[in-house]
């Protein structure tokens, strides 16, 4: 059975549906053809995060947008730490 694939439009819509009108997550996802797993997932991701909760495929929240950036550059600045700790300064000529 392929998977299947819903926008953020729906699954905030499917939320809504819930929070904001009061059907339950079972009648939910009956009328919507959605297991009422995945429908509570997207009930607690909707609340703990609002329109920000589906980012779309391929997007990241904000926060672990922000992460993923933090990450990288504790990277770079590792990097760049270990070569100067590394550095022993210039070489002197060779004697004669």
């Amino acid at each position: 059975m392929a998977r299947s694939v819903y926008s953020p439009d729906f699954k905030h819509e499917a939320s809504q549906l819930v929070v904001a009108r009061g059907v339950s997550v079972a009648q939910a996802s009956r009328d919507l053809d959605v297991h009422a797993t995945v429908l509570r997932r997207w009930v607690r991701e909707f609340g703990s995060s609002g329109q920000d909760g589906f980012p779309g495929k391929g997007q990241l929240k904000p926060e672990d947008e922000e992460v993923r950036s933090l990450g990288r550059e504790v990277a770079k600045l590792t990097a760049e730490r270990d070569i100067l700790k590394n550095y022993s300064g210039p070489t002197p000529a060779c004697a004669r």
